[in-house]
């Protein structure tokens, strides 16, 4: 209805108009998600109002690159530059993740793939509630099963904690092929700590020089989870 008709109603004594909301949009079953394809499964995330996450939000972020790539990065959530253009790691963490991604020989869409744990903006970049990481974290493990990635590199704690179930630092699993579902795993600073704490970027240089190691070795047919 429009603005105009609403004022015309008003003034004959017929307003306010009042609309129903529309009901909150729940994930699909697990069932469901798993017989999705990428752009069935994309449409479903841009739709979500699962969790409290959709009433702020710009936009969905769901992921971007090559889509058989053998790469995949995780992060966190998005942020305010990423909820406003849609795509993941494109402020200034993005610029930096697109340097560490040169430094070992890869670029961003070229058989790289980039997401993140959550596809909606925390308020405030504040850190994602368990129950929001329940209602989306089906949609990235069925995003790593269209994948099928040879390699995850999980950037940052909360990426790390949520694929590894476990409640551990970075520095406590860097340096390591962990495993995610039989997939090899590599963790590393996420690069807006990065951005923070520029003493660490050497050791983020020894991550990525361990994941290319580690890809190098399971092109060659090598075990790499150790």
């Amino acid at each position: 209805m429009t603005g105009r008709r609403e004022l015309y109603l008003q003034e004959m004594g017929l307003g306010p108009v009042w609309r129903l909301k529309p009901a909150a949009v729940e994930p699909p079953a697990l069932a469901d998600l798993q017989s999705m394809d990428r752009n069935e499964l994309e449409a479903v995330v841009a739709n979500c109002t699962a969790c409290g996450l959709h009433k702020t939000r710009t936009q969905t972020v769901f992921g971007v690159g090559d889509e058989n790539a053998d790469w995949l990065f995780v992060g966190e959530a998005p942020g305010a530059d990423e909820d406003a253009q849609g795509e993941p790691f494109v402020g200034q963490a993005g610029k930096l993740l697109d340097n560490m991604l040169k430094s070992i020989g890869l670029q961003r869409n070229k058989n790289v793939y980039i997401a993140n744990v959550l596809k909606c903006r925390p308020p405030g970049n504040r850190n994602p509630q368990p129950e929001e990481v329940a209602k989306c974290i089906p949609y990235l493990e069925r995003q790593i099963a269209l994948i099928r990635p040879k390699l995850i590199v999980a950037l940052g704690k909360f990426a790390a904690q949520t694929l590894l179930g476990q409640e551990v630092t970075v520095a406590s699993l860097r340096g390591k092929v962990h495993s995610y579902q039989g997939t090899p795993l590599i963790v590393t600073y996420h690069p807006a700590y990065l951005l923070r704490t520029l003493q660490d970027k050497a050791k983020a240089w020894e991550d990525l020089c361990l994941a290319r190691e580690t890809m190098q070795g399971l092109n060659s047919g090598e075990s790499a989870i150790i």
